[in-house]
């Protein structure tokens, strides 16, 4: 279980590949005279590197579909028992045609990213939880 705080081990070797830039400053410039396309940089991090773990993210992407179910979801809920018996049919058909969306938003998995900072003070952010495993 990936927490913020706990210690973690790299699981797989790492190799990072891009365009270099500072922390926190803007990104390359993409003016005249800069090159495109053109890889900057490169990092190999092995399997057993240590770190702790700074930040955990979870997340299920949601599609317009399911935004839309939980709006009109939570409509009938808070208000379905004030609406003419007509207005109340007519949102629980649209909940009901939304509810597969739903069910398989549901039963997506997690999708997990971190935030480690390694020992020798490397920082790998936005990273799938599942390269990592408890030190």
């Amino acid at each position: 279980m990936l927490k913020e705080g706990r210690r973690v081990r790299l699981a797989v070797d790492l190799r990072l590949a891009g365009e270099v830039v500072p922390a926190g400053g803007p990104g390359a410039e993409t003016g005249a005279g800069a090159e495109t396309g053109a890889g900057a940089g490169f990092l190999a991090l092995a399997a057993g590197a240590e770190g702790t773990v700074e930040r955990v993210d979870e997340d299920r992407p949601r599609g317009p579909e399911v935004r839309e179910y939980e709006r009109l979801k939570s409509l009938l809920d808070d208000f379905g028992h004030q609406m003419p018996p007509a207005s109340r049919r007519q949102l629980e058909e649209q909940v009901a045609e939304l509810e597969p969306a739903w069910t398989a938003y549901l039963e997506r998995t997690l999708r997990t990213t971190v935030r480690v900072r390694f020992d020798n003070g490397f920082v790998l952010d936005d990273a799938p939880g599942d390269l990592f495993a408890p030190a």
